[in-house]
């Protein structure tokens, strides 16, 4: 039985990526889109597509990268998609990309919000899977400092997450906890209203990712999926006074200084497009 695990971080790995080209030039850049996604699509789960024009020397026409979550996946479509039409009326070349990917983009680095959201709900259907706030704080922050002459006042809002991640199918429970801090300055009550419900959606879905983050997905051979759990440090959570106290937060220093993650990834980089093939 063929099996394969799959980690919610950005697939770097090349043997998860296609290279697709002899796209005809008669063909609108959204229809290639939308007929390549519902090929490849068929075979897993995908990262990323993204349909770009020949150089300008290059014959008229269109070429495609695709990135799986899987190897197996990426494989097969390989296997059984070379030397098709699929969607147009000559066939098309796809290959797996052969060129090494550079160190500094070749670490793991956690998927967004929403492409962990979509991970989850392709591999164990939309019921497959559960999301509880445990704990969620503000938590004090250093005294407002006003500016001079009456002027506006610099504020910061601080919130702890501490969110549980469940699969009840597998028996299987993990928890993810996120600390954020925003700076700004407070010009009327709308603002720390719109700057706290944008932080509060914020450390939720950086809690969220974090749990996700401590999961693996085996893919079996026949189709059925199970979820582990790789070891990670604790993140230790106690509350005070009302308060979310962070005991441990492994590699991230928060005592002293608040890291402010984004919402969502940039889906794609330039230099992360390798279109080297075998």
């Amino acid at each position: 039985m063929e099996v394969d695990i799959v980690e919610f971080v950005v697939p770097v790995e090349n043997n998860k990526s296609l290279f697709v080209w002899d796209i005809e030039a008669g063909i609108t850049e959204a229809s290639i889109y939308e007929g390549l996604h519902a090929v490849f699509s068929s075979f897993g789960p995908l990262y990323l597509l993204k349909v770009c024009p020949n150089a300008p020397l290059s014959t008229p026409g269109f070429y495609a990268l695709i990135k799986f979550y899987s190897a197996v996946h990426a494989r097969k479509a390989q296997q059984h998609t070379d030397g098709c039409s699929l969607f147009q009326n000559s066939p098309v070349k796809v290959r797996v990309s052969s060129k090494q990917m550079p160190h500094f983009l070749s670490s793991s680095r956690p998927l967004s919000h929403a492409n962990c959201v979509a991970l989850a709900n392709h591999c164990l259907g939309f019921n497959g899977w559960t999301s509880d706030i445990i704990t969620l704080r503000e938590l004090p922050t250093d005294e407002e400092e006003e500016e001079g002459g009456g002027g506006p006042s610099h504020q910061q809002l601080k919130l702890g997450c501490l969110l549980q991640l469940s699969f009840p199918c597998h028996g299987v429970t993990t928890r993810g906890a996120a600390l954020l801090q925003d700076s700004f300055t407070c010009t009327g009550p709308d603002v720390v209203l719109q700057k706290r419900r944008k932080l509060h959606r914020m450390v939720r879905e950086k809690a969220l990712i974090e749990a996700f983050s401590t999961v693996l997905l085996v893919l079996l051979g026949d189709g059925k999926v199970m979820v582990e759990l790789r070891q990670m440090s604790e993140h230790l959570f106690e509350e005070t006074a009302g308060l979310v106290q962070v005991r441990d937060w492994g590699q991230v220093e928060v005592q002293d200084q608040v890291m402010l993650f984004p919402a969502e990834e940039d889906e794609w980089k330039e230099e992360d497009l390798d279109l080297s093939v075998w």
